[in-house]
């Protein structure tokens, strides 16, 4: 799975560092569109540039809408954060629970909803998300700044896609391995078996040839796949370096 379409909103920031420091974890972590809700700042000042380093290109493309609908507009999931507590039925989930949700099949475009520094969104603006996040954070000082928060949510975000993406790779890889497995990868294993097992001294040049026989008809009556012979062949290669160990201990 992939972020680039989630979209990352911002209402109503005030803070041009905030600003800034978003824009810099975002591309941090791979997303790029940036949405500012009425912004209460300069998104391409100085100090939100100086901030932002070399992610200078998301404040320049960020989209400047007047309400939180018109950024939501094409969406197809919303996730809103939170610190407040409220009396609804949702519940309040973290971030690594919660933002997968972004990324499955199909979901995209999809919003993360950031609120004001100093009072969050309303009870209006959240009714505009179907789920809702609070980053854990210590009951002492349980309040973040908003471009950590961000940040914190764009890691999971990279995390949860690396890890979806793997997951993929692993499905797609399925049916190769249950394949049989092709005849030169076959005969490439018989090559590799007969060197190592000259140089144990289990075979010897003058009856290699009719023992190899043997080995290539008990292996054909199995009809090796690719999953097997990646297994054979990675047993070879561990004891030929096994071997090399020891003979470079013994100098």
């Amino acid at each position: 799975m992939t972020t680039t379409g989630i979209k990352i909103i911002l209402v109503e920031p005030a803070g041009p560092l905030n600003v800034g420091s978003t824009a810099r974890v975002m591309k941090n972590f791979g997303l790029t569109q940036l949405i500012l809700v009425n912004p209460q700042c300069d998104h391409i000042g100085a100090e939100a540039k100086l901030m932002a380093v070399r992610a200078s290109d998301i404040l320049e493309s960020a989209i400047i809408v007047n309400s939180l609908p018109e950024a939501l507009i094409g969406c197809k999931r919303a996730i809103a954060t939170t610190g407040a507590d409220h009396d609804w039925d949702a519940p309040l989930e973290t971030p690594r629970d919660a933002l997968p949700w972004l990324l499955e099949e199909n979901a995209q475009p999809s919003a993360l909803i950031f609120g004001r520094e100093d009072r969050g969104l309303s009870n209006q603006e959240l009714n505009y998300a179907q789920r809702f996040i609070r980053i854990p954070s210590s009951e002492e000082y349980s309040s973040l700044n908003l471009a950590m928060a961000v940040g914190v949510c764009c890691y999971e975000l990279a995390q949860q896609a690396t890890v979806s993406l793997h997951e993929t790779d692993v499905a797609k890889n399925i049916p190769y391995l249950n394949q049989l497995a092709p005849v030169e990868l076959v005969e490439s294993y018989y090559q590799q078996l007969e060197l190592l097992l000259l140089s144990i001294g289990y075979l010897f040049p003058h009856t290699a040839k009719s023992r190899m026989e043997k080995f290539r008809q008990l292996y054909n009556r199995t009809q090796l796949k690719n999953r097997e012979l990646a297994m054979l062949r990675g047993i070879l290669h561990q004891v030929q370096w096994a071997l090399d160990k020891k003979n470079h201990a013994g100098d």
